[in-house]
């Protein structure tokens, strides 16, 4: 499952839609900090996708993920448009056999998708101001 999230994302109907499996599960959400790195107030952010892109790269993402550690399934869904502190933004879920591979590739995804989905990300700050943030992975 990969998708883009115009209304925002449901932690609990994203672990819905991606079922249980035997083995280990590893979700993760990405929420908005109240806080910048620099220590100002973060009133939301708004995100922006190249969407077809997007997707085909969450896409190849997952498939290096089962290449790299083995039989696995993974979700990534990422929202755009504006976000509050507290908000998710992003969902990615692994299962696999073993715990040790759900935890890797649910890592490797999320880094990845930072690193190389085109998606971007603009902060709000308290006090007026918004800046276009650079995407980072790990």
């Amino acid at each position: 499952m990969f998708g883009i999230a115009r209304d925002g994302i449901d932690p609990r109907a994203f672990l819905a839609s991606f079922g249980a499996a035997g083995g280990g599960v590893v979700t993760f959400f990405g929420a908005v900090r109240d806080r910048a790195d620099d220590g100002r107030i973060v009133t939301g952010l708004t995100y922006e996708a190249y969407e077809p892109m997007a997707l085909a790269e969450f896409q190849r993402i997952a498939g290096e993920a089962t290449e790299r550690f083995g039989a696995l399934r993974i979700a990534i869904v990422h929202r755009t448009g504006d976000a509050g502190p507290g908000e998710v933004t992003i969902a990615v879920a692994a299962a696999a056999a073993h715990r040790d591979a759900a935890f890797r590739a649910c890592r490797f995804a999320v880094d990845e998708v930072k690193r190389r989905a085109p998606i971007w990300k603009k902060e709000r700050y308290a006090g007026g101001g918004a800046e276009w943030k650079a995407n980072r992975g790990g």
